[in-house]
Formats: C-alpha cells, structure tokens, sequence
C-alpha cells in the first residue's frame, strides 16, 4: 500500500514568510486642535493578550520616565509602559483605554495605546524600510513599513530596541560568559548572525565577541544569503572551503525580506552550504516554533538571551577545522 502522504499542520508550515500583526492606533493631538493618526503594528507571536489599562498601577522606583508604574496582571507584576510619553506626543483627552502585554527577550511589558483595531496578516516581501523623516521622529526605531489601504503607511515598531532604550532589556548570565559549567570550549569561530534588530545583533555580538568569537552581521536572509555565495565563489576562486569563512550560524526567525525559516530550509536544501550548522535564536518560545525549527533543518533552537545556553550551542554545533 503507498505510504499516505504528510501534510504539515497550517501552524507549521513555513517558506511562507508571512506574518500575523495587531494594528494599533495612536492619535496625536496637533497644535492646530486636529488629530493624527498613528498606524502601527507588533506581531501578534509577541502578544499575549490586549486588555483594558488596568486601574491598579502603582508608581515603583527605578522605572525610566516613560512609566506609568506596575501593575498585576495574571498574578504578575508587569511595568506599563506609556507609548505617547515615548513618542513625546500630545495625547487627546481620554486617550490611552487599553494595553498590550508583550513578552520581549523573557521580559513581559505592557504598553499603554489608544486603539487595538485589528489582525492582519502580511508577507514579510512587503514590508518596506522606512522613509528617512517617519524614523527620525521615532528615534530610528521603526523596523519597516506596509501599505495598507487607501495609501496608508502601517509602522512596525522595534520594541527591542525601545526596552533597550530605555534600560529594561538584560542580557541573562552575561558575568557567565568567561567560565561556563560544563562546556569545553572547542576554540573561536567566524559566525554570521542574522537579525532584522540592531539591539539584538548588538547583543548577541557582545556575547560572542566576549567568548572570542569573530562575528559577521546580516539584517535578514536575503542579505544573509548574499554574503555566503559571496564567500562560496571566493572558496571556489581560491580552492578553499566555506567552512574557512564561516564555521556557524546563528539567525532569528522574524525578519522582513526573508525570514530565518525559509533562509534556515535554502541553507540546508543547499548542497554546498548544508553542512554549515544553523542555531535558530529568536524570543518566540512556544512549542510550534520549536517545532518549525526542526522542520526546516535547523541544529539547535535557543530561546534569546540567555548567554551561557547560547555558548554551549556554539561550542556543540560550531564546525572545527
């Protein structure tokens, strides 16, 4: 009997590089009494719920300006962060009614905002970068843009980079780095990262660069892609391997372009570069993700950051010459 055919479930399906995100609206009140309408958006993978602002927000000491307080929700303690205070827009009376709660490098936050609109879904090829005035307002903190209809731009803002802005991001087991337990380190290695957020790569590169790693960035898979044919014709120019240039690969699942998924399953489909080993590193935790990650050949999976896990993958999976 012919073996029935596998389907993979919808969830997990990848090579799609689409994305879900909740469009968000923030209303600016403008010197002339008129009102302006921010569009932005967050992938839904990073939301845990909507809400209504809590009224139990308590001032806490420690927080950056840009905070309300703390407040409990789901039995945690959670800072709630005003997105009009770090915009540094005016906001119209009675603005601000509900939060989003979003899980971002093992912190939960939430952000204050004035309207939860909808979902929608897009593909990744359509988010473009943003023009030059909208991320100069923002601090250079928008990751791309989408139109929407009627010519409407919809932002998609890097909160990894607002957190780390203003001092809530950490780095777990960072003092770790020189001496971890368990781990023989096997040497240094050449390692491209990929990630569409310069706070991330920032990261990930002060924790491999403290191990005496030699790194190499790419913002996506397209460019990542870029730079390992770049390097298989200069190998094949100069008789040497890829494995000369680099020795592993470490990249997140959401970016614009080409996501760490389908960049992960054309690596690994690649005769020639498939025997370089990929580390998907991403704050995406929940179990399908695991899961996609082995569907598409990935080595290893790591929950970002967690510096002494990362370093014990690299000294696992990294190729020794």
């Amino acid at each position: 009997m012919a073996k029935k055919k596998e389907y993979l479930p919808k969830i997990l399906e990848t090579g799609a590089n689409e994305l879900e995100i909740i469009d968000f609206r923030m209303y600016e009140l403008l010197d002339d009494g008129s009102t302006y309408e921010w569009i932005l958006g967050v992938n839904v993978a990073k939301v845990k719920e909507v809400i209504f602002k809590p009224d139990n927000i308590v001032k806490a000491p420690g927080l950056p300006p840009e905070a309300e307080g703390m407040a409990k929700i789901r039995g945690q303690m959670v800072p709630i962060i005003n997105l009009a205070k770090w915009m540094k827009i005016k906001e119209p009376p009675g603005a601000g009614k509900y939060v989003i709660v979003m899980e971002f490098l093992r912190e939960i936050v939430g952000v204050i905002v004035h309207e939860a609109k909808r979902i929608r879904r897009i593909r990744w090829a359509d988010i473009k970068r943003p023009p030059k005035s909208i991320d100069e307002k923002l601090g250079g903190k928008v990751v791309g843009v989408v139109e929407i209809e009627d010519n409407q731009l919809l932002l998609l803002l890097d909160f990894e980079g607002i957190l780390d802005e203003l001092g809530m991001i950490k780095i777990f087991g960072m003092e770790e780095v020189k001496e971890i337990e368990g781990v023989e380190k096997k040497g240094h290695f050449k390692i491209l990262i990929l990630d569409d957020s310069p706070v991330a790569r920032k990261i990930i590169r002060k924790i491999l660069e403290s191990d005496g790693h030699t790194v190499f960035e790419a913002q996506n898979g397209i460019e990542a892609l870029q730079i390992l044919h770049n390097w298989l014709e200069e190998a094949k120019r100069t008789g040497r391997d890829i494995t000369d240039y680099v020795q592993l690969i470490i990249s997140d699942i959401e970016m614009p372009g080409m996501d760490g998924l389908t960049f992960t399953r054309k690596v690994k489909e690649d005769p020639e570069l498939s025997k370089i080993p990929v580390i998907i590193n991403t704050s995406l935790s929940d179990r399908a993700n695991v899961d996609k990650s082995k569907f598409v050949g990935a080595d290893a999976h790591l929950v970002k950051f967690d510096a002494p896990d990362l370093l014990r993958l690299v000294h696992k999976y990294a190729l020794t010459k």
